[in-house]
């Protein structure tokens, strides 16, 4: 008889010992405590290590039933990212993609902007390291928003331009394809207002290894040189409890601020809750008045210790917000990443979301996007289209699936909606189905019996395909205010369209691969590809030559070898 160690992942749950003996089926209920990860030991016949378990741990293994225990799976050749203990705790939420609605039923199409790029960094992640993401992973939205469109600057009052275009759409040609895009009004440097920043940074032991806290550290030295002597920076940190490590010190004062980075190591348990309660605290004691005042989480989001479930989370955060300050969530690491917990975080902080997965990425979103990311221009902003019945017969939005509301949110200014910071452009994507196209995604139900369906209004003779309405408030406002934007049925060749038309289509495509979606139809890699080398653009910083890259190392992932030509190569 030999000794097994199974390694589970056990989220907070007790240590045990048990004994097979004679039995070949043993239940093992687990008890929960206050520790992370622990080994329960079985006695039997054979030996395996973790590295070499990679399923999920649920049900039996080896005759073990194995109750409350699982990990995070991640699709692709290899057997994912471990943390330094040997698992793969990452975390996603999961994604139920948009279906199409039918106009006659449902013409308003309601949700919230997302400004977020986080999916698409991570992605990358996944990619680089020979893997194809977790479909709950991808969100469309994030992957199209990552990249800079070259939209109009905003004419007049209003702190954003809105554009519209519409094709054909590139993977199901009896479709029609909708971009809107907006355009936040750039701020330059020199008038930015005055910045009340509080650096929260995990220094847990969850943190340690070079893709976490040292990044953090040479992350935030590149945000230090962008302060001016009228910003100001506090640092605040959690382990097992949390803590000040350094009080509002002027942005002047770098090599002061950069010091406290240098010194922090990471070490223990994560007490996260109670760090963002702390930094939130120290936050409306430095609070500058029409200025800049916002946190920046810097985290795994692993947190184990107080406030930690999404629940508590949440309500915390909703309360907090109402202070005036904006939350900024930068995730790091691999192999226990909370991608979930990050996502409501950002999403209830009035903030924005973002994955460093190494330097250049920590130079894009904190350097050469420094005004999108830490100064907002328009928050509570949310879209509301009405489809014409007599033009669409149904659609459906591309992503944002969690970002949907109710058509009463749109005129709620109570609703929280996502935020648009300086120089951002958001990008949304519907696919249409026409009219008097008999289409396979349209399903029928039985006439209502109770009421009748709604007549058309004179409107819908026009030629008018849709119309977009805006809802935003002032980054220090109460009250909202309403734009409305009719779009004419103008047919342009998928050819002919811009070049924003094109990169949004074809990484929309990407995406609907990476997910397998039912909607693909004729989505290829190839064409991702193709489209992608036709509508590169000036691509000065190459995150889209780097994106034709990505396509083809998923292709071949996915066990295909139909492009193999080009000159591009991943960074």
């Amino acid at each position: 008889m030999r000794q097994i160690n199974w390694w589970l992942l056990t989220l907070d749950f007790d240590v045990q010992e048990l004994r097979l003996g004679n039995k070949n089926h043993v239940d093992v209920v687990l008890k929960p405590t206050t520790a992370r990860m622990e080994e329960v030991v079985v006695v039997g016949y054979g030996t395996q290590r973790v590295a070499d378990l990679y399923e999920p741990l649920q049900g039996r293994v080896a005759g073990i039933s194995i109750r409350g225990a699982k990990t995070a799976r991640s699709s692709g050749k290899n057997k994912g990212y471990y943390n330094q203990n040997g698992f793969n705790t990452e975390e996603y939420d999961r994604i139920t993609e948009n279906n199409f609605h039918k106009v006659a039923d449902d013409p308003l199409s309601t949700f919230s902007i997302d400004v977020d790029a986080a999916s698409y960094s991570n992605v990358r992640r996944f990619l680089k390291s020979n893997q194809l993401p977790p479909p709950d992973a991808v969100r469309v939205e994030e992957m199209i928003n990552y990249f800079h469109y070259d939209y109009p600057q905003p004419i007049g009052e209003d702190p954003f331009s809105i554009n519209t275009e519409m094709s054909d759409c590139p993977w199901n040609s009896q479709h029609k394809l909708v971009m809107i895009g907006l355009q936040g009004k750039k701020i330059s440097a020199e008038n930015l207002p005055a910045s009340n920043l509080i650096f929260l940074i995990d220094v847990s032991g969850s943190m340690q290894g070079p893709n976490r806290l040292p990044l953090v550290k040479s992350s935030l030295k590149l945000l230090v040189d962008q302060l001016r002597e009228q910003d100001k920076i506090s640092i605040v940190v959690y382990a097992g409890n949390a803590g000040l490590v350094l009080p509002a010190t002027s942005g002047s004062n770098k090599t002061k601020i950069k010091e406290a980075i240098d010194e922090l190591e990471a070490g223990g348990s994560t007490a996260g809750g109670a760090g963002i309660q702390l930094a939130y605290k120290t936050a409306k004691q430095n609070f500058i008045k029409n200025g800049n005042n916002r946190i920046i989480l810097c985290t795994d989001g692993d947190f184990n210790v107080g406030v930690s479930s999404n629940g508590e989370l949440e309500r915390m955060i909703e309360k907090e917000r109402e202070s005036g300050v904006f939350l900024t969530v930068l995730g790091y690491g691999m192999g226990n990443y909370k991608d979930s917990k990050m996502q409501i975080l950002a999403d209830k902080g009035n903030g924005n979301h973002a994955y460093i997965d190494g330097e250049s990425e920590a130079k894009k979103v904190l350097v050469n996007e420094f005004g999108g990311t830490m100064f907002t221009i328009a928050k509570d902003v949310k879209l509301q289209i009405e489809f014409n019945p007599a033009k669409v017969q149904a659609y459906r939005l591309i992503g944002y699936e969690n970002r949907l509301l109710n058509k009463e949110d749109f005129n709620d200014d109570k609703k929280d909606a996502g935020e648009l910071g300086s120089g951002h452009t958001v990008t949304a994507l519907y696919e249409v189905i026409p009219v008097g196209v008999d289409d396979e995604f349209l399903k029928n139900v039985d006439e209502l019996k109770y009421q009748k369906k709604a007549k058309a209004s004179k409107a819908s003779g026009s030629d008018e395909m849709f119309t977009v309405k805006f809802r935003y408030k002032e980054p220090n406002g109460s009250e909202s205010k309403l734009i409305e934007h009719p779009v004419i049925d103008k047919q342009i060749a998928f050819e002919h369209t811009s070049e924003n038309f094109r990169f949004a289509a074809c990484v929309a495509e990407f995406g609907m691969l990476l997910t397998d979606s039912k909607f693909k139809s004729n989505a290829s890699f190839v064409h991702v590809i193709q489209t992608a080398k036709n509508a590169r653009g000036k691509d000065v910083e190459g995150y889209r030559k780097e994106f034709i890259s990505l396509v083809r190392k998923a292709d071949n992932l996915k066990g295909n070898k139909e492009d193999e030509g080009g000159d591009v190569t991943i960074r």
